[in-house]
């Protein structure tokens, strides 16, 4: 019975020098635009080879930006603890896509260089593994188009009075009752 269990470990040995180790997690990432004008779409691609996954998981460090990250969608959201921008990952390639519409994201995306990053886990800068993750700069100029102001109608300031003055009224009248 000794002689087997030594035979076993032996052979368990053995094999662990000959199989083939599984390949290194290589990840990468190809922006379509590496200078853009705040309110440009730019889309982010890569491939994921070494592993199997479904998604790959992005973020941002920038100009007053936490230094962890932050979701592309979201600025002022820290990336982290289950908050990320994801993309998912087409299995029989490994191939992601995503587009990232800078007009349409909470927060303020300041003219200058951003580093986005993605990885194959759900951990942010500080947390990553070496060679888990890649890069690319992107270099934000100001907005081709001026802020777009919305007119306030003279009416606007009447109807806020109104209002005003209607909830006044209910709530003194409730008050009395």
């Amino acid at each position: 019975m000794r002689r087997a269990k030594l035979l076993f470990i032996f052979t368990a040995v053995l094999l662990c020098f000959f199989i083939p180790v599984a390949g290194a997690v290589t990840l990468t990432l190809n922006a379509s635009e590496n200078e853009a004008h705040v309110g440009d779409t730019i889309t982010l691609s890569g491939k994921v080879t070494g592993i199997k996954t479904i998604a790959v998981y992005l973020f941002v460090i920038g100009p007053d930006l936490d230094n962890r990250g932050v979701t592309l969608e979201n600025l002022n959201i820290p990336a982290g603890r289950g908050l990320f921008t994801t993309a998912p990952v087409h299995l029989e390639n490994g191939t992601w896509s995503y587009t990232w519409d800078t007009a349409v994201i909470l927060g303020n995306l300041k003219p200058g260089t951003y580093k986005i990053y993605v990885v194959s886990s759900p951990i942010d800068r500080l947390r990553f593994v070496k060679d888990d993750y890649t890069t690319t700069e992107i270099v934000f100029l100001p907005s081709e188009q001026p802020a777009s102001e919305v007119p306030l109608g003279p009416a606007l300031p009447v109807v806020a009075l109104v209002i005003t003055g209607v909830v006044l009224l209910g709530y003194g009248r409730m008050r009395r009752e």
